[in-house]
């Protein structure tokens, strides 16, 4: 992994351990699966999945492999698009329960298989590997202690040719205004948890490495913007997410030191403040990258 720089160095020690030294440990998904969870992840869906499928511009007849699928909602657009059916491989049973109830009665309910396996050992048959046009991973590799294994496996899964697509987070990119008060200090406690969980709040960053590391040819990078100002449809949906993004975690927020569970209520308290303002704005963005494999 490269050096980070001071500034997210700073954000991502934790009780005297610095980030490298915990992808030792084993991670996991730092929100969990609580109904309130999948409440916030349907909400995310719906403010980003129209920007997603744009920029992954799928073509008829493509097979497509999602992988951390969650609750299925661009799993199953994605495979809409394509005009067959995507599987998608998630580790979660809640959520895959979660996944074919909000499917049922769906008009794109039969374009997702979901199969419950873990993104860091794909459960691909041997005649599935080597056999999909494009592999897909979107908020995966920050959760995990070792992306670049994750990569390897879904450039493994893709034909010659085939497109593997990453879109992930980096936590620095975050910016309000005008900002309300103690909530960044709440969001550097967030950060910091990533170090604890052995996961990479920065992930997003590396992506276009973890294509090359991986043996794919980087062919596109962007952003995908994520955010906006009062005034704007999307506006009171981008504050919600946010705050609950914050109180979901609010126990491995509280277990850095840096803050309290409370403190963790009265950010959520604050943004909800920030976001009847009508001067607020939030400012966000997700790196994507898309590979081709050789």
């Amino acid at each position: 992994m490269a050096p980070l720089p001071s500034r997210e160095r700073g954000l991502v020690a934790s009780g005297g351990a610095i980030y490298t030294r915990a992808l030792v440990s084993g991670s996991r998904y730092i929100h969990g699966t609580a109904p309130e969870e999948q409440a916030r992840l349907s909400l995310l869906n719906d403010l980003l999945n129209a920007a997603c499928l744009r920029e992954l511009a799928i073509r008829p007849g493509e097979r497509i492999l999602d992988v951390g699928s969650g609750l299925g909602h661009l799993g199953r657009a994605m495979g809409h698009a394509a005009g067959r059916p995507a599987l998608g491989v998630e580790r979660s049973d809640e959520q895959i329960a979660g996944a074919r109830e909000l499917a049922r009665g769906a008009p794109d309910e039969t374009f997702l298989e979901m199969r419950r396996g873990d993104a860091l050992d794909l459960p691909l048959s041997a005649e599935e590997w080597g056999s999909f046009d494009l592999a897909h991973a979107r908020f995966v590799l920050e959760h995990v202690p070792a992306p670049e294994r994750v990569v390897a496996q879904m450039v493994k899964a893709v034909r010659p040719g085939g497109r593997i697509v990453l879109c992930d987070d980096d936590h620095a990119l975050l910016r309000l205004h005008p900002e309300p008060p103690g909530v960044m200090a709440v969001w550097e406690a967030f950060v910091r948890s990533y170090d604890r969980l052995g996961n990479d709040p920065f992930v997003g960053r590396r992506l276009v490495s973890l294509l090359v590391g991986a043996g794919a040819r980087p062919r596109r990078t962007t952003w995908i913007f994520f955010g906006a100002c009062q005034g704007d449809a999307a506006f009171p949906g981008f504050a919600r997410n946010f705050a609950a993004n914050l109180t979901g975690a609010r126990e491995a927020i509280a277990a850095t030191g840096a803050v309290t569970v409370e403190d963790v209520g009265d950010a959520a308290a604050a943004i909800a403040a920030f976001a009847r303002r009508p001067d607020a704005s939030i400012g966000y963005a997700m790196p994507w990258a898309e590979g081709v494999k050789p």
